[in-house]
């Protein structure tokens, strides 16, 4: 049975200034898949991820045209739409970046505090979805005793990781991600492809890359930006089930 749409663009374009970065883009993005975005660098992938949960807004001399529309129970909403709420929309789509960007305080902090950003203040609620969140990403066994130390004092591959739980925490169902394994060494690398895989069967990610053989172990669909447009390629699914059986024990 073929998953249903979760994203649908249409007529897309953006810019800087007078500059076209995307030209006219329309695609569909099912539920419940990888699909990677690839192509040269400073051609437009970093934007159009940012597109999706409108982080573009505010600088100087950017506009878009054309529609993003994100399913919630079948029903379309275009996110741009007046009155959409910022602060929902995140929710709704988190994003991890190339760098892993974890806040100046505790372990746990880092995690709760999307959460408390949200007005949450039971703690026992707090902590049962920090431990959720941090199992998610192949991350609790190996700071579950150090959730009051400082999340700086992580290695690369588990600040990333502590990113990944922090997006998680809010439940999205859609997760963008951007060069989410550029920073780390191999071994940390296989342990965030083996966590994306798993985590499809929660959430839509759209994963920028440009490792051509993680591509084809992780995607779905792979789709080439170029001159502003999407090509679009393909890539072997099954290619990918064998990093659903890692065993996290070893990412450390």
């Amino acid at each position: 049975m073929t998953d249903p749409i979760k994203i649908q663009i249409r007529n897309l374009s953006f810019f800087y200034d007078d500059f076209t970065v995307l030209d006219g883009i329309s695609e569909r993005f099912r539920e419940n898949t990888i699909s990677a975005i690839v192509g040269p660098s400073g051609k437009g992938k970093s934007t159009f991820l940012m597109v999706l949960n409108r982080l573009w807004e505010g600088m100087p001399g950017a506009r878009m045209t054309g529609r993003v529309e994100i399913s919630q129970k079948g029903d379309f909403q275009d996110i741009y739409r007046a009155g959409c709420s910022l602060p929902e929309l995140r929710r709704l789509v988190g994003m991890v970046f190339q760098m892993p960007n974890p806040l100046p305080m505790s372990v746990y902090k880092n995690i709760a505090f999307p959460l408390k950003l949200a007005g949450v203040t039971n703690r026992e609620h707090i902590d049962q979805r920090v431990e959720k969140a941090l199992k998610r990403a192949f991350l609790w066994d190996e700071v579950k005793d150090r959730l009051q130390q400082n999340a700086m004092d992580l290695s690369g591959g588990q600040q990333q990781r502590l990113c990944i739980a922090r997006a998680l925490i809010l439940e999205p169902e859609v997760l963008l991600l951007d060069e989410p394994t550029s920073s780390l060494d191999p071994r940390a690398s296989e342990v965030i492809e083996a966590l994306l895989v798993e985590l499809k069967a929660r959430c839509t990610l759209l994963v920028v890359s440009h490792y051509q053989d993680q591509v084809q172990r992780i995607a779905d669909r792979v789709l080439e930006l170029s001159d502003g447009r999407f090509i679009q390629r393909t890539t072997d699914e099954s290619k990918s089930s064998h990093l659903l059986s890692l065993n996290c024990e070893n990412s450390k």
